[in-house]
């Protein structure tokens, strides 16, 4: 491998004039704000530079100058990261909220920008008829959602949002534009639908199919005390035998005594989801409260965005979180769901997110994209809410309960809730196909210019 030339001076000022001043720096007016994630933990992370962008013609600057100063470099959409890693210490971050817009062609594929989020996108593919299967948190990007598998509340029924996927348009390490489809660039276009944000270059844009927006029937149905284990086993039986139309979270809510919820949505009207509840309750007791409601799809994700009852659902009006968390895949049923509920007993503010796949996902094969889980039952999110002052502790508490869910079968994790402290966390991530995602990141970014503390390929 040749050797990579001699690091030069970063020139910020040179980069700041190819993006018509919009670069933020320590001591300009507005870098604070242009430098926080969504998660105020991270909130002590000193960047180098924040690079607004608009054109791929910038992200193309920034990464030459990146690559040229060996400066640490990542792309930020919702700046999401759960480990903080849209925000690189000393680095530049590549702000892509300028490019958002979203356009649904008449053959019913949307091109999107990369720096769109999620309650943007639904509005707009709603105003054209249209869906796209993606993830509930409204201020999430469509960039790292996507790049990482994409799970949402539309995932049995059409799959991961990643399988949507019909190309996208990314700047590699060698600031070269490239347009990676089934027939262009086919290891990259593998790569991107699973293989985590961050690892092969910078998306700047996705194209998607989409789907007729359908009506949505929501539902939540909350269990009094004592019944959480009852409800974690039954789940997992029902939404094993669930048809694709239905899926389903159940949230485990940690305290003196912990408390379940079902909740979930169905491509369908009451009349045929009712009867569906009424099997589930059946192995649970009756329900302390039973809400169903039929919405439009732009209403459903609203709602699961927790906007229903809000004037205002814009990114920049809704507030951050501040939490720790981890994760777990469930291949095969529990077979103590009292153990898993044991184990959040006395722990404050900390839920277990029980997520269903099958479905739609399952028929793809777990090699056919990055994306390794697709025979998994569902995932279980370890999320703690917490405090800056307390983040240690909180962050102890997830591993602990991260390692028991190990211990009861549940291994490997979702790369979108990637955790810093994973064990093995390569292998847990990627399952198979990490060492073929290692060969795509050695070939397009040979000099690890993407490199972070969990990239593929690191420097």
């Amino acid at each position: 491998m040749p050797t990579r030339p001699a690091a030069v001076p970063p020139d910020f000022d040179g980069l700041r004039k190819r993006l018509g001043g919009a670069l933020r720096q320590p001591g300009d007016e507005g870098f604070d704000k242009a430098r926080q994630s969504y998660n105020p933990l991270y909130d002590q992370r000193k960047p180098a530079a924040v690079a607004l962008c608009t054109t791929s013609d910038h992200v193309q600057a920034c990464v030459a100058l990146a690559r040229d100063s060996y400066l640490p470099i990542a792309a930020r959409s919702g700046g999401h990261s759960y480990a903080g890693y849209s925000a690189p210490e000393g680095g530049l971050i590549v702000d892509l909220r300028g490019m958002s817009a979203v356009d649904v062609r008449p053959d019913g594929t949307a091109v999107i920008g990369a720096g769109a989020r999620l309650i943007d996108v639904y509005t707009a593919l709603a105003a054209a008829g249209r869906c796209l299967p993606a993830g509930t948190c409204p201020t999430v990007g469509i960039a790292g959602l996507t790049l990482g598998g994409g799970l949402g509340v539309l995932t049995r029924k059409y799959g991961l949002t990643c399988d949507r996927l019909v190309s996208a348009q990314v700047i590699t390490a060698d600031s070269v534009v490239r347009t990676a489809t089934p027939n262009n660039e086919t290891d990259l276009f593998w790569a991107l639908r699973g293989g985590g944000g961050g690892n092969f270059g910078i998306v700047t844009s996705f194209t998607f199919s989409t789907e007729p927006a359908p009506a949505v029937t929501v539902f939540q149905l909350s269990f009094p005390e004592g019944a959480a284990a009852a409800v974690v086993g039954a789940w997992q039986e029902w939404t094993v035998n669930a048809p694709d139309d239905l899926w389903s979270t159940v949230v485990i809510t940690g305290g003196p005594t912990p408390t379940a919820r079902l909740s979930g949505c169905f491509i369908g009207p009451q009349t045929a989801l009712n009867p569906l509840l009424d099997r589930f309750i059946v192995n649970t007791g009756k329900p302390s409260n039973r809400f169903v409601q039929q919405k439009s799809y732009l209403d459903a994700m609203r709602y699961f965005a927790g906007c229903a009852q809000r004037a205002n659902c814009t990114p920049d009006s809704l507030p951050r979180s501040t939490f720790a968390a981890s994760s777990r895949i469930i291949t095969d049923p529990i077979a103590e769901p009292g153990a898993l509920v044991d184990m959040i007993d006395g722990r404050t503010d900390m839920d277990l997110l029980l997520d269903s796949l099958g479905g739609a996902v399952s028929r793809v094969d777990p090699s056919a994209t990055a994306f390794p889980h697709r025979k998994a039952l569902g995932t279980i999110q370890i999320y703690q809410k917490t405090t800056v002052d307390k983040q240690e502790a909180a962050t102890r508490s997830v591993a602990q309960v991260r390692d028991a869910l190990g211990r009861l079968g549940a291994g490997g994790g979702y790369v979108n809730y990637i955790e810093t402290a994973m064990p093995d966390w390569g292998i847990a991530y990627y399952g198979p196909n990490l060492s073929r995602l290692d060969s795509v990141a050695r070939r397009y970014d040979p000099d690890a210019v993407f490199s972070f503390a969990q990239s593929i390929h690191r420097a």
